[in-house]
């Protein structure tokens, strides 16, 4: 019989925490598909990154403060950490545009955008429902499909990108900005991955 009650802020917080991952792909898809508004884009990235910054700080903190978590600490920690850095990538990727003074996109960068902007959102459903063990391996399998159906196109845009040759600091900003968006699609299956380890454990 379990004396002290679990700590179910956590979910909410979990939660919130995704709804900032998917608000941040939203925009950076839109970013690549029109760069026109550039910078109110990437403003508003950077204001959710930092939302996630305290959203995760506070997961941290009340792991410390909390006797009995939903699910254990050390997976408390890594899925706020895993979530956490998939927004930082985007957040930098978003910053690099800016940087590079990005005025025209390129057809690869908007697919691999959205690919990954639906990887966020099936991480925002594993999030909202990580006490549902199926539906959270269904995700999971899900995100590793999205992470090849992105491997693809990233392969493909590197090959065109420099078949293409061109100018070599385009070439050099295209190939950082692909590398980017390719990293935070690697990191929603770790998210997945993380997800399925605490249904597993949970189930």
């Amino acid at each position: 019989m379990r004396i002290l009650p679990r700590d179910e802020k956590f979910y909410e917080l979990f939660t919130e925490l995704a709804k900032r991952l998917t608000g941040s792909a939203a925009l950076l898809c839109e970013l690549f598909s029109n760069p026109g508004e550039l910078n109110a884009k990437v403003t508003r990235i950077k204001e959710l990154e930092h939302e996630a910054d305290n959203l995760t700080h506070d997961i941290i903190d009340r792991i410390d403060r909390t006797f009995v978590t939903p699910f254990d600490r050390e997976d408390i920690h890594a899925l706020a950490s895993e979530l956490d850095e998939v927004i930082d990538l985007i957040d930098g990727t978003a910053r690099r545009a800016t940087i590079f003074r990005i005025q025209k996109t390129r057809p690869a960068a908007g697919s691999l955008a959205e690919v990954l902007a639906r990887a966020a959102t099936r991480v925002e459903e594993g999030v909202r429902d990580m006490k549902n063990a199926k539906h959270v391996y269904a995700i999971s399998e899900q995100l590793k499909v999205l992470e090849e159906e992105g491997d693809a196109i990233y392969h493909d845009a590197m090959g065109i990108l420099f078949a293409e040759g061109g100018d070599a600091l385009e070439v050099v900003k295209w190939k950082d900005l692909y590398d980017k968006i390719e990293d935070a699609l690697d990191k929603c299956e770790d998210v997945g991955n993380v997800l399925q380890s605490i249904a597993l454990k949970n189930a």
